[in-house]
């Protein structure tokens, strides 16, 4: 999925909404533990009622890998599953890869290549040769870390070189040098939305990844007021304050709740910006 192809999804479904798969099978409702494979069960359910509202999906590779194989398997057919029924919905894997050159290659071939997802979250902090492996995959993003919404951000992301440039803006620029804003995302989270306006000075036509909306406390209307281009370029991602909506069987319909305000909310955002 090419850049106005996502931008064209964002116009139709008026969103600009990531709903991220943190599915951590001891937070799903009980009574999906009797099914074979309660990970993806749970997912399934939530994905046909919130593919409506959002424009992609942002599995975090953590929740799965922390059940072994039988996680990774939950993964794959999560993937297919959005792959084969909802094809126009843009789909993370949030990994946070990124090693020596020949590692990357192999990370790059797992997610590109058998994973099918069309992004993936990266850490710079190699540099470079690090990254260019999944940057030579056409049609695929690389989703750089550069401004995190975590504490632990401060001990490193915000501190000052000589000339006051952050070591997040210093990333940021550098990698532009790399490649474009067709194939270069960049994590800023939400709970940093005052640095956007700064980000966007960097990087005005790229796409940015926002986490930290709903359960983390990051405010929507601020990333939207000082991170919004002229083609949106944004998602916003949310995780547990919609898919852990409910922990009954209704979990699925207060998740579309969910998922529908935060919609509504990001129309009247795009309007604004007269973008729809």
């Amino acid at each position: 999925m090419n850049r106005k192809e996502l931008f064209d999804q964002i116009c139709h479904k008026r969103s600009f909404l990531c709903v991220g798969l943190d599915t951590d099978v001891k937070k799903i409702p009980p009574h999906l533990l009797n099914e074979d494979d309660p990970i993806f069960a749970f997912n399934k359910a939530i994905i046909d009622v919130t593919a409506e509202y959002c424009v992609a999906y942002k599995p975090n590779m953590a929740f799965y890998e922390s059940v072994g194989s039988f996680g990774a398997l939950s993964f794959e057919k999560t993937v297919d599953y959005i792959c084969e029924n909802y094809p126009e919905l843009f789909i993370i894997a949030d990994a946070k890869r990124g090693d020596i050159g020949n590692t990357s290659d192999m990370y790059a071939r797992s997610f590109f290549e058998h994973l099918k997802v069309d992004a993936l979250t990266v850490s710079p902090y190699m540099g470079e040769d690090s990254i260019s492996p999944f940057l030579s995959y056409a049609g695929k993003w690389t989703v750089l870390l550069a401004l995190t919404s975590n504490r632990g951000s401060q001990d490193f992301q915000m501190m000052r070189d000589a000339d006051g440039e952050y070591l997040f803006e210093r990333v940021i620029r550098i990698s532009q040098t790399w490649d474009n804003a067709d194939h270069l995302m960049y994590v800023v989270g939400a709970t940093q939305a005052s640095m956007l306006k700064d980000i966007r000075r960097i990087v005005p036509d790229a796409f940015l990844l926002v986490p930290g909306v709903g359960a983390q406390g990051g405010s929507l209307e601020d990333v939207a007021e000082y991170g919004m281009n002229d083609h949106c370029g944004l998602l916003v991602n949310a995780s547990r304050s919609i898919i852990y909506a409910d922990n009954t069987e209704s979990f699925a319909s207060k998740a579309a709740g969910e998922a529908a305000a935060m919609q509504r909310s990001m129309e009247d955002a795009l309007r604004r910006k007269g973008l729809i």
